[in-house]
């Protein structure tokens, strides 16, 4: 019996992206099969019989690789920066095809997901998934409990309301307060807009957790690959999941938790100036 895939999982499998910039590459006409351009994005084609070629070049599948990195304030997530900026791949030794799951700002720090696994890209975007990022936030001003209340009702942007699934408030001071802040989804700078919608401009931004993951013994500008058991759990995720999984700590998730790496010695891995040094990956005071 034939197997057939959507051409677009097919893609996203060899690298190419997430399945939805995937789906672009096709609309563009940029992927042939067996000879011909395709440019409906619900083609279906056998991977193991069809010629699958993009930009003219045979696409092959890769290994599935990711890894949990804990970005440095001025690294880009992006793959491609024409003022040759430093970018989050850049952290990483890695020649395939690479890149972020998702987004931090350029000024903010923490947890971010690299891989080239289209499904887990999906699963960890979209917020049909319901995957938790959990932030820690140091805003300017005296945030009273009445403040956070108003969050947790919901904060009109742009593009709808905002509502976080808990919000936290932490230590309150005259000049500057601390708060957790767990969101489900991930536009753009969507954290920093909803307090200044409020009032009280972000100072500090940093993501500390990724559904299971969590940043403890990774420092920053470290990273450390995923484990087969861990991408397994994300991509189970939903929401009624545990704060972690059954039987294992969140102190040591499954996988290679042996190989973390807080400062890889390649020169694709310096640390921007101003930056936070390796090793100093602790949480806003």
């Amino acid at each position: 019996m034939t197997h057939t895939d959507k051409l677009n999982k097919i893609l996203a499998h060899a690298g190419l992206g997430s399945r939805r910039s995937c789906e672009t590459l096709i609309e563009q006409g940029r992927v042939m099969v067996d000879g011909k351009v395709v440019v409906d994005v619900a083609t279906r084609v056998d991977p193991g019989t069809a010629d699958i070629r993009f930009d003219g070049e045979p696409v092959r599948a890769e290994k599935i690789v990711a890894y949990l990195v804990n970005k440095p304030k001025g690294f880009l997530c992006t793959n491609r920066d024409q003022l040759g900026r430093q970018r989050v791949i850049d952290l990483i030794p890695d020649k395939r095809r690479i890149y972020c799951a998702g987004r931090l700002d350029e000024d903010s720090e923490g947890l971010i997901v690299v891989t080239n696994d289209g499904d887990l890209t999906n699963r960890l975007t979209h917020p049909t998934f319901k995957i938790p990022k959990t932030y820690i936030v140091k805003a300017r001003g005296q945030i009273t409990v009445e403040d956070v209340e108003k969050m947790r009702q919901g904060v009109w942007l742009s593009e709808g309301k905002v509502k976080p699934v808990r919000i936290t408030l932490k230590r309150k001071g005259k000049e500057h307060s601390l708060l957790e802040v767990v969101l489900f989804e991930g536009r753009n700078r969507e954290v920093r807009r909803m307090f200044a919608k409020v009032g009280f401009p972000v100072r500090h931004l940093r993501r500390i957790r990724i559904g299971y993951l969590d940043d403890r013994g990774l420092k920053t500008g470290g990273w450390r690959p995923l484990g087969f058991s861990e991408i397994k759990d994300l991509k189970a995720w939903d929401e009624h999941s545990p704060e972690a999984p059954p039987g294992r700590s969140r102190r040591q998730p499954g996988g290679a938790v042996g190989a973390r790496h807080s400062r890889p010695g390649t020169a694709r891995s310096r640390a921007p100036r101003g930056a936070t040094k390796p090793g100093r990956g602790g949480r806003p005071r």
